[in-house]
């Protein structure tokens, strides 16, 4: 059985076929996957990708899944972890109503639920008003937080608290396509503002220059979805039987062996959307 996990980041397994826009480790290549996948038609079960749709445009999005769809083989199946836009949406108007109401946990919520609502699609620089939020000397709603976003969270925050150092090391770790779209943006920048002595940027073309780069590595949203919308997109691209799961459970055959959505018993990304669906 042939099992692809696409955009995995640092959270893969040996026994699947691991792909990535920057390899991190001998067991993922390295490919842009705006490109297509590089596998041949019907040569897959399973498909897996978390956390990755919401960072394509909505249109690569749809070409996106086109392109799980093509890999797969007949009956095989597709497993997609995302933001739930929905659980986020209600979260928001559950704390906003509590924090008009004068109610102290549900301000502190509502501040967090609004960064997460809002700020990776509109942030500029890495880990935007999140990242900010997290630094924080103390946090006022950790538990809240950490329910939310889970052990990455978790992570995170701890490597702040033991080294200003090591925090530095993991942003940039977690930054994809980060090489990828520096080199592009690079050509980019050499055919637009030719370098010789006699052509500096202005402070607003550097600046604009340094969002541009910023805003193409892979870091930002730039779609959310929710149960019905993501249903839709998948019965669109030709899926069937699709189903609302759960980080626990799947079609999968020996899921829980992966440690994908889930580490030692704790979900890795609790604010997660989980659908599944099979090729007809």
């Amino acid at each position: 059985m042939k099992l692809l996990n696409l955009g995995c980041g640092q959270k893969y397994h040996k026994d699947w076929i691991n792909i990535d826009f920057v390899s991190n480790s001998d067991n993922v290549i390295s490919h842009n996957l705006l490109e297509g996948i590089p596998l041949d038609d019907k040569s897959v079960n399973v498909v897996y990708h978390s956390h990755v749709l919401e960072h394509f445009s909505k249109i690569d999005g749809l070409n996106f899944l086109k392109e799980c769809f093509r890999v797969l083989k007949p009956s095989g199946i597709i497993r997609i972890a995302v933001p739930d836009l929905e659980s986020i949406a209600k979260e928001y108007l559950k704390n906003l109503e509590l924090a008009s109401m004068g109610d102290v946990n549900g301000k502190n919520n509502y501040e967090w639920i609004k960064l997460e609502l809002l700020d990776q699609m509109v942030r500029n620089e890495s880990g935007g008003a999140m990242k900010e939020y997290l630094f924080q000397p103390t946090i006022p709603n950790e538990n809240y937080v950490y329910e939310r976003i889970g052990m990455e969270g978790k992570i995170i925050r701890q490597a702040f608290l033991n080294s200003p150092t090591s925090r530095k090391k993991k942003l940039k770790a977690s930054s994809k396509r980060n090489s990828l779209i520096k080199h592009l943006l690079k050509k980019l920048k050499n055919k637009f503002f030719h370098k010789s002595k006699n052509k500096v940027l202005t402070v607003a073309q550097k600046k604009a220059l340094r969002i541009g780069q910023f805003r193409l590595n892979g870091e930002i949203h730039q779609w959310m979805y929710d149960r019905y919308s993501l249903t839709e997109l998948l019965k669109e691209v030709g899926f069937s039987e699709i189903i609302h799961s759960n980080a626990f459970e799947s079609e999968i055959d020996n899921w829980g062996k992966y440690q994908l959505d889930v580490i030692d018993g704790e979900v890795r990304k609790p604010d997660s959307l989980f659908l599944e669906a099979k090729k007809s």
